[in-house]
């Protein structure tokens, strides 16, 4: 069988045991994922590769400490989100989250397309400088589930939280976003809910 085609949980032991260019497997499969992920928080670009580098080099020096029965993906996510989590504490002030409104809300309603394009890069702007004013823990809520599009079961894992909390969090996430939009007389569609 070859490296391509085995899981990560058994790439992991081969690495254990001493095949270590085996992690570049590993690498590859995650790299893009991870680096997504951290541009969904930072806007310094340039600290994107810096951090998922930073990522791999916690996962591979951590790898004995991983249990092969759970699943290798939570574990780098969670990895990840502890070095996410620790650089915007240390730049608090900072714009962390780009994205679009519609993948959460839905379509802008309108009656034109010209009007509805206007609209979309209007509400986006809206929707960035609100998501800004969101604490990280709804902020990440909203990235893993609606971008990196994991499941309640995936985000419990990551952030070590009930999944019946992150159902919370992604509701109290999305009223505050659409709270926020509508303070400023943005109409949306809440077919997401």
């Amino acid at each position: 069988m070859e490296v391509k085609e085995k899981t990560d949980e058994e790439i992991v032991l081969l690495v254990r045991a001493g095949s270590t260019d085996f992690f570049g497997e590993i690498v590859d499969r995650y790299e893009k994922k991870l680096q997504r992920y951290a541009r969904r928080f930072l806007f310094q670009q340039d600290d994107v590769d810096d951090l998922v580098q930073e990522v791999f080099l916690k996962a591979f020096s951590n790898l004995q400490g991983f249990n092969t029965k759970l699943s290798f993906s939570s574990w780098i996510y969670r990895i990840a989100h502890n070095t996410f989590i620790n650089k915007i504490k240390k730049r608090e002030h900072e714009p962390m989250l780009v994205f679009d409104a519609d993948t959460i809300f839905g379509a802008i309603t309108s009656e034109e397309k010209t009007d509805t394009d206007a609209l979309n890069e209007e509400n986006k702007e809206f929707v960035e400088m609100s998501l800004k004013k969101l604490s990280p823990k709804y902020r990440e809520i909203v990235v893993l589930l609606f971008f990196e599009e994991m499941s309640y079961k995936e985000i419990s894992d990551i952030l070590k939280i009930p999944t019946s909390t992150v159902g919370v969090r992604v509701s109290r996430a999305k009223k505050q976003l659409r709270k926020k939009l509508e303070a400023e007389g943005k109409k949306i569609n809440t077919n997401h809910d």
